[in-house]
């Protein structure tokens, strides 16, 4: 009798598997599409309900890309073409200014979600804060957020924010709790860094995924933190992530994740291979400039060449380069073309020239440690001497300037500094002179200037000294 009460109780028991395909931090990556999507492809074969998700920063990285017709276009019709779900904001979906970034979403046949972007009606920038979807029965809500600078804003220029607010990602994020009682599984869609999404698992007990993305951290498949799976992998598309969720009667049982090695994955999707060459087919950037004669091995190197470039082609005293400003940190022996400075210097940010007194500098240099994240900027004409706080590696406890030869710094004389327009839009320490826009590009100086050198080699060049 006991077997025949149970008997129904077994036949309405159900088990069903939640799958998600996730990468972050693409960065315009064209080369790695063909092999992604036929990643994508294998995995809808077995499970036709697959989920494919970004955790935002699609764009900037590529030349290709980010300087096509429509900028970042590329990108949006290979991830349509490979079929993504939906995408958060990162900060540099946001460097083509707001105008382009709806115009973006506008040509996307995946949604946009993020709960702490508020754009102004006039844009029509269709996204969203947040979306369910229809696993096969199971309902999968997902909300999405991206990091704010030390200004408000995301890292990205200010001028590109413009008609766009924002809010704080904890303050926004917990007013989606009610996502708990609607669906069976809650997803953070988040590029806000590994760092923050560990404490916003435990902020968020209702969230059963973050799939996170910004500090291109490698993770072994996910790590559980206070009871949710947080996922990440580096940038540029080497590795995307498949996530297992596995519930048995609407209660979430399970959770797995494991690395896929797209840089190594064998088959291609002809499709989108093809869609890769036309987009590929420009020879003005593989101009070669000139020759690496031994390879850079660190972003110091490659930062330090870079304003070597800004300080000889604006005739400046000094140049500053913001560490974040440096998106690759080895290059090897052989040409550099003008592709390569392209993707070494993808943002388009115009050179700003400045009159500083050495104490204004002093007092730049940290400003740009401050507001770049605590990352050490980069340097022409100077060497720098950082002492830090030895119960703080965040806090500069002093800062001494050095000429080249070794000589003291005079901090009352004046100097011609160069920088981009980022570092000086986002570097609020006192200055009399704001700068002025020379109408040039940074990657402009830099393809000038190599353009004059039979060959380059930095190997072990330091200008940076941390204690």
């Amino acid at each position: 009798m006991l077997l025949a009460l149970m008997l129904p109780l077994g036949l309405h028991a159900q088990r069903h598997e939640v799958h998600i395909l996730s990468a972050n931090d693409m960065h315009a990556t064209l080369g790695a599409f063909p092999m992604l999507a036929d990643v994508a492809d294998s995995l809808r074969t077995l499970y036709p309900g697959l989920l494919v998700f970004s955790a935002g920063d699609n764009r900037t990285g590529d030349p290709l890309n980010d300087m096509y017709e429509i900028p970042a276009y590329p990108m949006v019709a290979l991830m349509n073409q490979v079929g993504f779900d939906a995408t958060t904001l990162g900060n540099h979906e946001f460097d083509s200014g707001a105008r382009g970034l709806a115009r973006l979403i506008g040509l996307s046949n995946f949604s946009y979600l993020c709960a702490n972007v508020f754009p102004d009606d006039s844009l029509a920038m269709h996204l969203l804060p947040c979306k369910v979807f229809d696993v096969e029965g199971v309902k999968v809500g997902v909300v999405g957020a991206v990091q704010l600078g030390t200004h408000g804003q995301p890292d990205t220029h200010p001028d590109n924010c413009r008609g766009i607010s924002f809010a704080p990602v904890n303050e926004t994020v917990a007013k989606y709790e009610w996502l708990r009682r609607q669906c069976d599984v809650v997803i953070l869609l988040s590029h806000n860094g590994f760092e923050e999404d560990v404490a916003s698992s435990a902020l968020f007990p209702w969230v059963d995924l973050i799939i996170g993305g910004h500090t291109h951290t490698q993770l072994d498949g996910g790590e559980m933190h206070n009871g949710i799976l947080i996922t990440q992998n580096e940038n540029r598309l080497k590795k995307v992530t498949h996530i297992t969720l596995v519930l048995d009667d609407g209660k979430l049982v399970e959770k797995r994740a494991e690395n896929i090695n797209v840089s190594q994955h064998q088959g291609q999707n002809k499709v989108v291979a093809d869609m890769v060459r036309f987009f590929s087919n420009n020879p003005t950037f593989e101009r070669v400039l000139t020759q690496a004669e031994r390879p850079f091995s660190s972003y110091e190197e490659l930062g330090c060449m870079m304003c070597d470039a800004f300080a000889s082609e604006a005739g400046a005293d000094v140049a500053i380069e913001n560490y974040g400003g440096v998106r690759y940190d080895q290059f090897p022996v052989g040409p550099i073309t003008v592709s390569d400075v392209l993707r070494l210097d993808p943002f388009g940010n115009n050179a700003v020239m400045m009159e500083l007194t050495g104490e204004e500098l002093r007092q730049m240099l940290i400003s740009c440690f401050v507001n770049d994240n605590n990352l050490f900027p980069f340097v022409s004409g100077v060497v720098c001497d950082f002492v830090m706080d030895a119960n703080d590696s965040t806090r500069i406890k002093k800062l001494t300037l050095r000429t080249p030869d070794g000589k003291k710094f005079d901090l009352k004389k004046k100097y011609r500094v160069v920088t981009n327009s980022y570092v000086s839009s986002i570097c609020d320490a006192p200055r009399k002179d704001q700068g002025h826009d020379i109408n040039k590009k940074t990657a402009d100086l830099i393809i000038a200037y190599l353009e004059k050198q039979q060959g380059v080699n930095y190997q072990g060049t330091k200008r940076i000294n941390v204690q």
